[in-house]
């Protein structure tokens, strides 16, 4: 294809002029614009070329210039092929076929998501012409560019000669597929106030396979996101293809650490160093403190039998001497701000076994860090959507009652095991002690299992229970769950209120001399992955 004649019509307009002049330069003899494009254009000077307004070829305009670009001129010249009748007929209408599209969409999720806009706000930033034009130039099989960022990509490509056209054409035509079918999935979610919705992504990176070897199709998509801590912006630096599994317990430390900076960030106004060891989604080593080393070291010990091929994530860079600390266990992730080369040549396993990935916003972690989009989940014919998860627990809340007084200490212990709890697969029971994690019960179908699971995994690795924490995700409905904490030697325990026999709860922890701390279940029950 010769590109000979272009049309543009750019909301964002940085960098255009120079796209527009590149364009002159490698042939393009005639440029079309929306009004708005054709006047900055002009002003700026394209060489010896005017741009011209594309209003002037398809008569008069219409609703207040409302009525341009939807002509059948326009449309034409984007649909026609390149084919001796199609041409002529062209001619005939005293038009070129339009070689290039290069269309930014009105920005309409910025309306649609402001609360304080009306439907008058939204059908007023609605854009009309631009997507339809980006679908003919689709159609069409033109040169379709609706991403500033693509403009240069464009000009490259004609500068190398064209080079694998008709594939080259068919990714932007579906990219502009693409943005157009999400440009109409804002307003029909708007309009339909929620009853209609959409789950777009883009491809970011294939997974060696999915949860098992033989589930061949796995691949990370993104939502396209402004999210420094979306999982696409995390960089792999080392190590084998992520596995499926991986990415997904990426994603749940995420949701863990970013719950516990958030604790202490609301209640103690800081954030101190965290490491987080976690298996199959669920944390099993947590530490935080200021020494990166000894954060390191004590996480570590928290379930060396479970942390054996699992991740660790921590909000601090990795360098060799908190390397040597991680070198105690064959890790198959290590996620951190960034990890220094000579980290990862001690840290790497044969046939790339041990992955590492970087994202420097983990370095500045805080109670804004939670994830607040909606989270979906697949079900057969379907899919649920709920809220995120973003309660944060405060120790000054006036609904947390408080049976006993605890040292700052205790409460931070409190905190840590609120965020693990929280995040683990619920029934959860969590244990911690001097601000580590010593047992975490998870997934459990009742809670007195919970209790004692945690209980067993502590015990097993010789910690000492003794005047420790525990967190329950919801209320006790019987005194068993209690009682097996209170007999282990556990000192504070946090968990919800709501159940029939609260009381009973309430009267195990004063007779034992236990602290107890209860949130309104309604409030802040933690239950996580059902």
């Amino acid at each position: 294809m010769k590109i000979e004649t272009v049309l543009i019509s750019a909301f964002h307009k940085d960098g255009l002029v120079v796209f527009v002049r590149a364009l002159v330069i490698l042939g393009v003899k005639t440029i079309y614009a929306s009004r708005g494009t054709a006047a900055y254009l002009n002003g700026a000077g394209i060489y010896d070329i005017r741009v011209i307004d594309v209003a002037s070829i398809v008569g008069e305009p219409i609703l207040g210039h409302r009525v341009v670009t939807l002509s059948r001129q326009v449309h034409a010249a984007l649909l026609a092929l390149y084919t001796d009748a199609d041409l002529a007929e062209l001619k005939k209408l005293g038009l070129p076929p339009i070689d290039l599209v290069c269309v930014d969409m009105y920005p309409l999720e910025p309306t649609v998501n402001d609360p304080t806009k009306t439907l008058v706000d939204v059908l007023d930033k609605m854009d009309i012409g631009g997507p339809t034009m980006l679908s003919s130039g689709s159609k069409g099989q033109r040169v379709d560019i609706c991403d500033p960022a693509d403009r240069q990509v464009v000009i490259d490509w004609m500068k190398a000669g064209q080079p694998n056209e008709v594939s080259f054409i068919e990714d932007l035509a579906a990219k502009a597929d693409f943005a157009v079918s999400k440009y109409r999935m804002l307003s029909a979610t708007y309009r339909s106030k929620g009853k209609y919705v959409g789950i777009f992504g883009i491809l970011r990176s294939m997974c060696k396979y999915g949860e098992n070897a033989w589930q061949k199709f796995a691949a990370l998509f993104s939502m396209g996101t402004n999210d420094p801590l979306a999982i696409d912006r995390f960089e792999f630096v080392g190590g084998d293809t992520p596995s499926y599994n991986l990415v997904c317990d990426l994603d749940r430390l995420l949701q863990t650490i970013t719950h516990i900076a958030a604790g202490f960030d609301k209640n103690r106004g800081r954030v101190p160093k965290i490491a987080l060891g976690g298996k199959h989604g669920n944390p099993c080593g947590a530490n935080y403190g200021d020494k990166t080393i000894d954060v390191i070291e004590v996480s570590m010990r928290g379930d060396l039998t479970a942390i054996f091929g699992g991740s660790v994530m921590t909000n601090f860079p990795i360098g060799i001497e908190e390397a040597e600390q991680l070198a105690v266990q064959k890790l198959d992730q290590i996620i951190a701000p960034s990890i220094a080369p000579e980290a990862i040549a001690r840290l790497e396993r044969k046939h790339g076994k041990c992955r590492f990935m970087t994202n420097p916003a983990l370095a500045s972690l805080n109670q804004n860090s939670l994830d607040t989009t909606r989270r979906f989940r697949y079900v057969r014919g379907g899919f649920l959507m709920q809220d995120n998860y973003t309660f944060v627990l405060e120790l000054t809340d006036p609904e947390l009652v408080k049976f006993g007084t605890a040292t700052p200490q205790e409460e931070d212990s409190l905190i840590l095991a609120w965020a693990i709890g929280s995040t683990s697969n619920s029934n959860t029971i969590t244990l911690v002690q001097g601000g580590h994690l010593i047992g975490n019960g998870v997934g459990q179908q009742d809670r007195v299992g919970a209790a004692k699971l945690a209980i067993t995994r502590a015990r097993r690795q010789r910690h000492v229970i003794g005047g420790s924490a525990a967190y329950s995700d919801s209320f006790f409905p019987f005194p068993d769950g209690p009682q097996a904490l209170v007999e282990a030697g556990v000192k504070i325990i946090l968990t919800s209120k709501g159940s029939r026999k609260d009381d009973e709860t309430i009267e195990v922890c004063q007779k034992n001399d236990v602290i107890l701390y209860m949130i309104p279940d309604a409030k802040g029950r933690g239950f996580y992955g059902h």
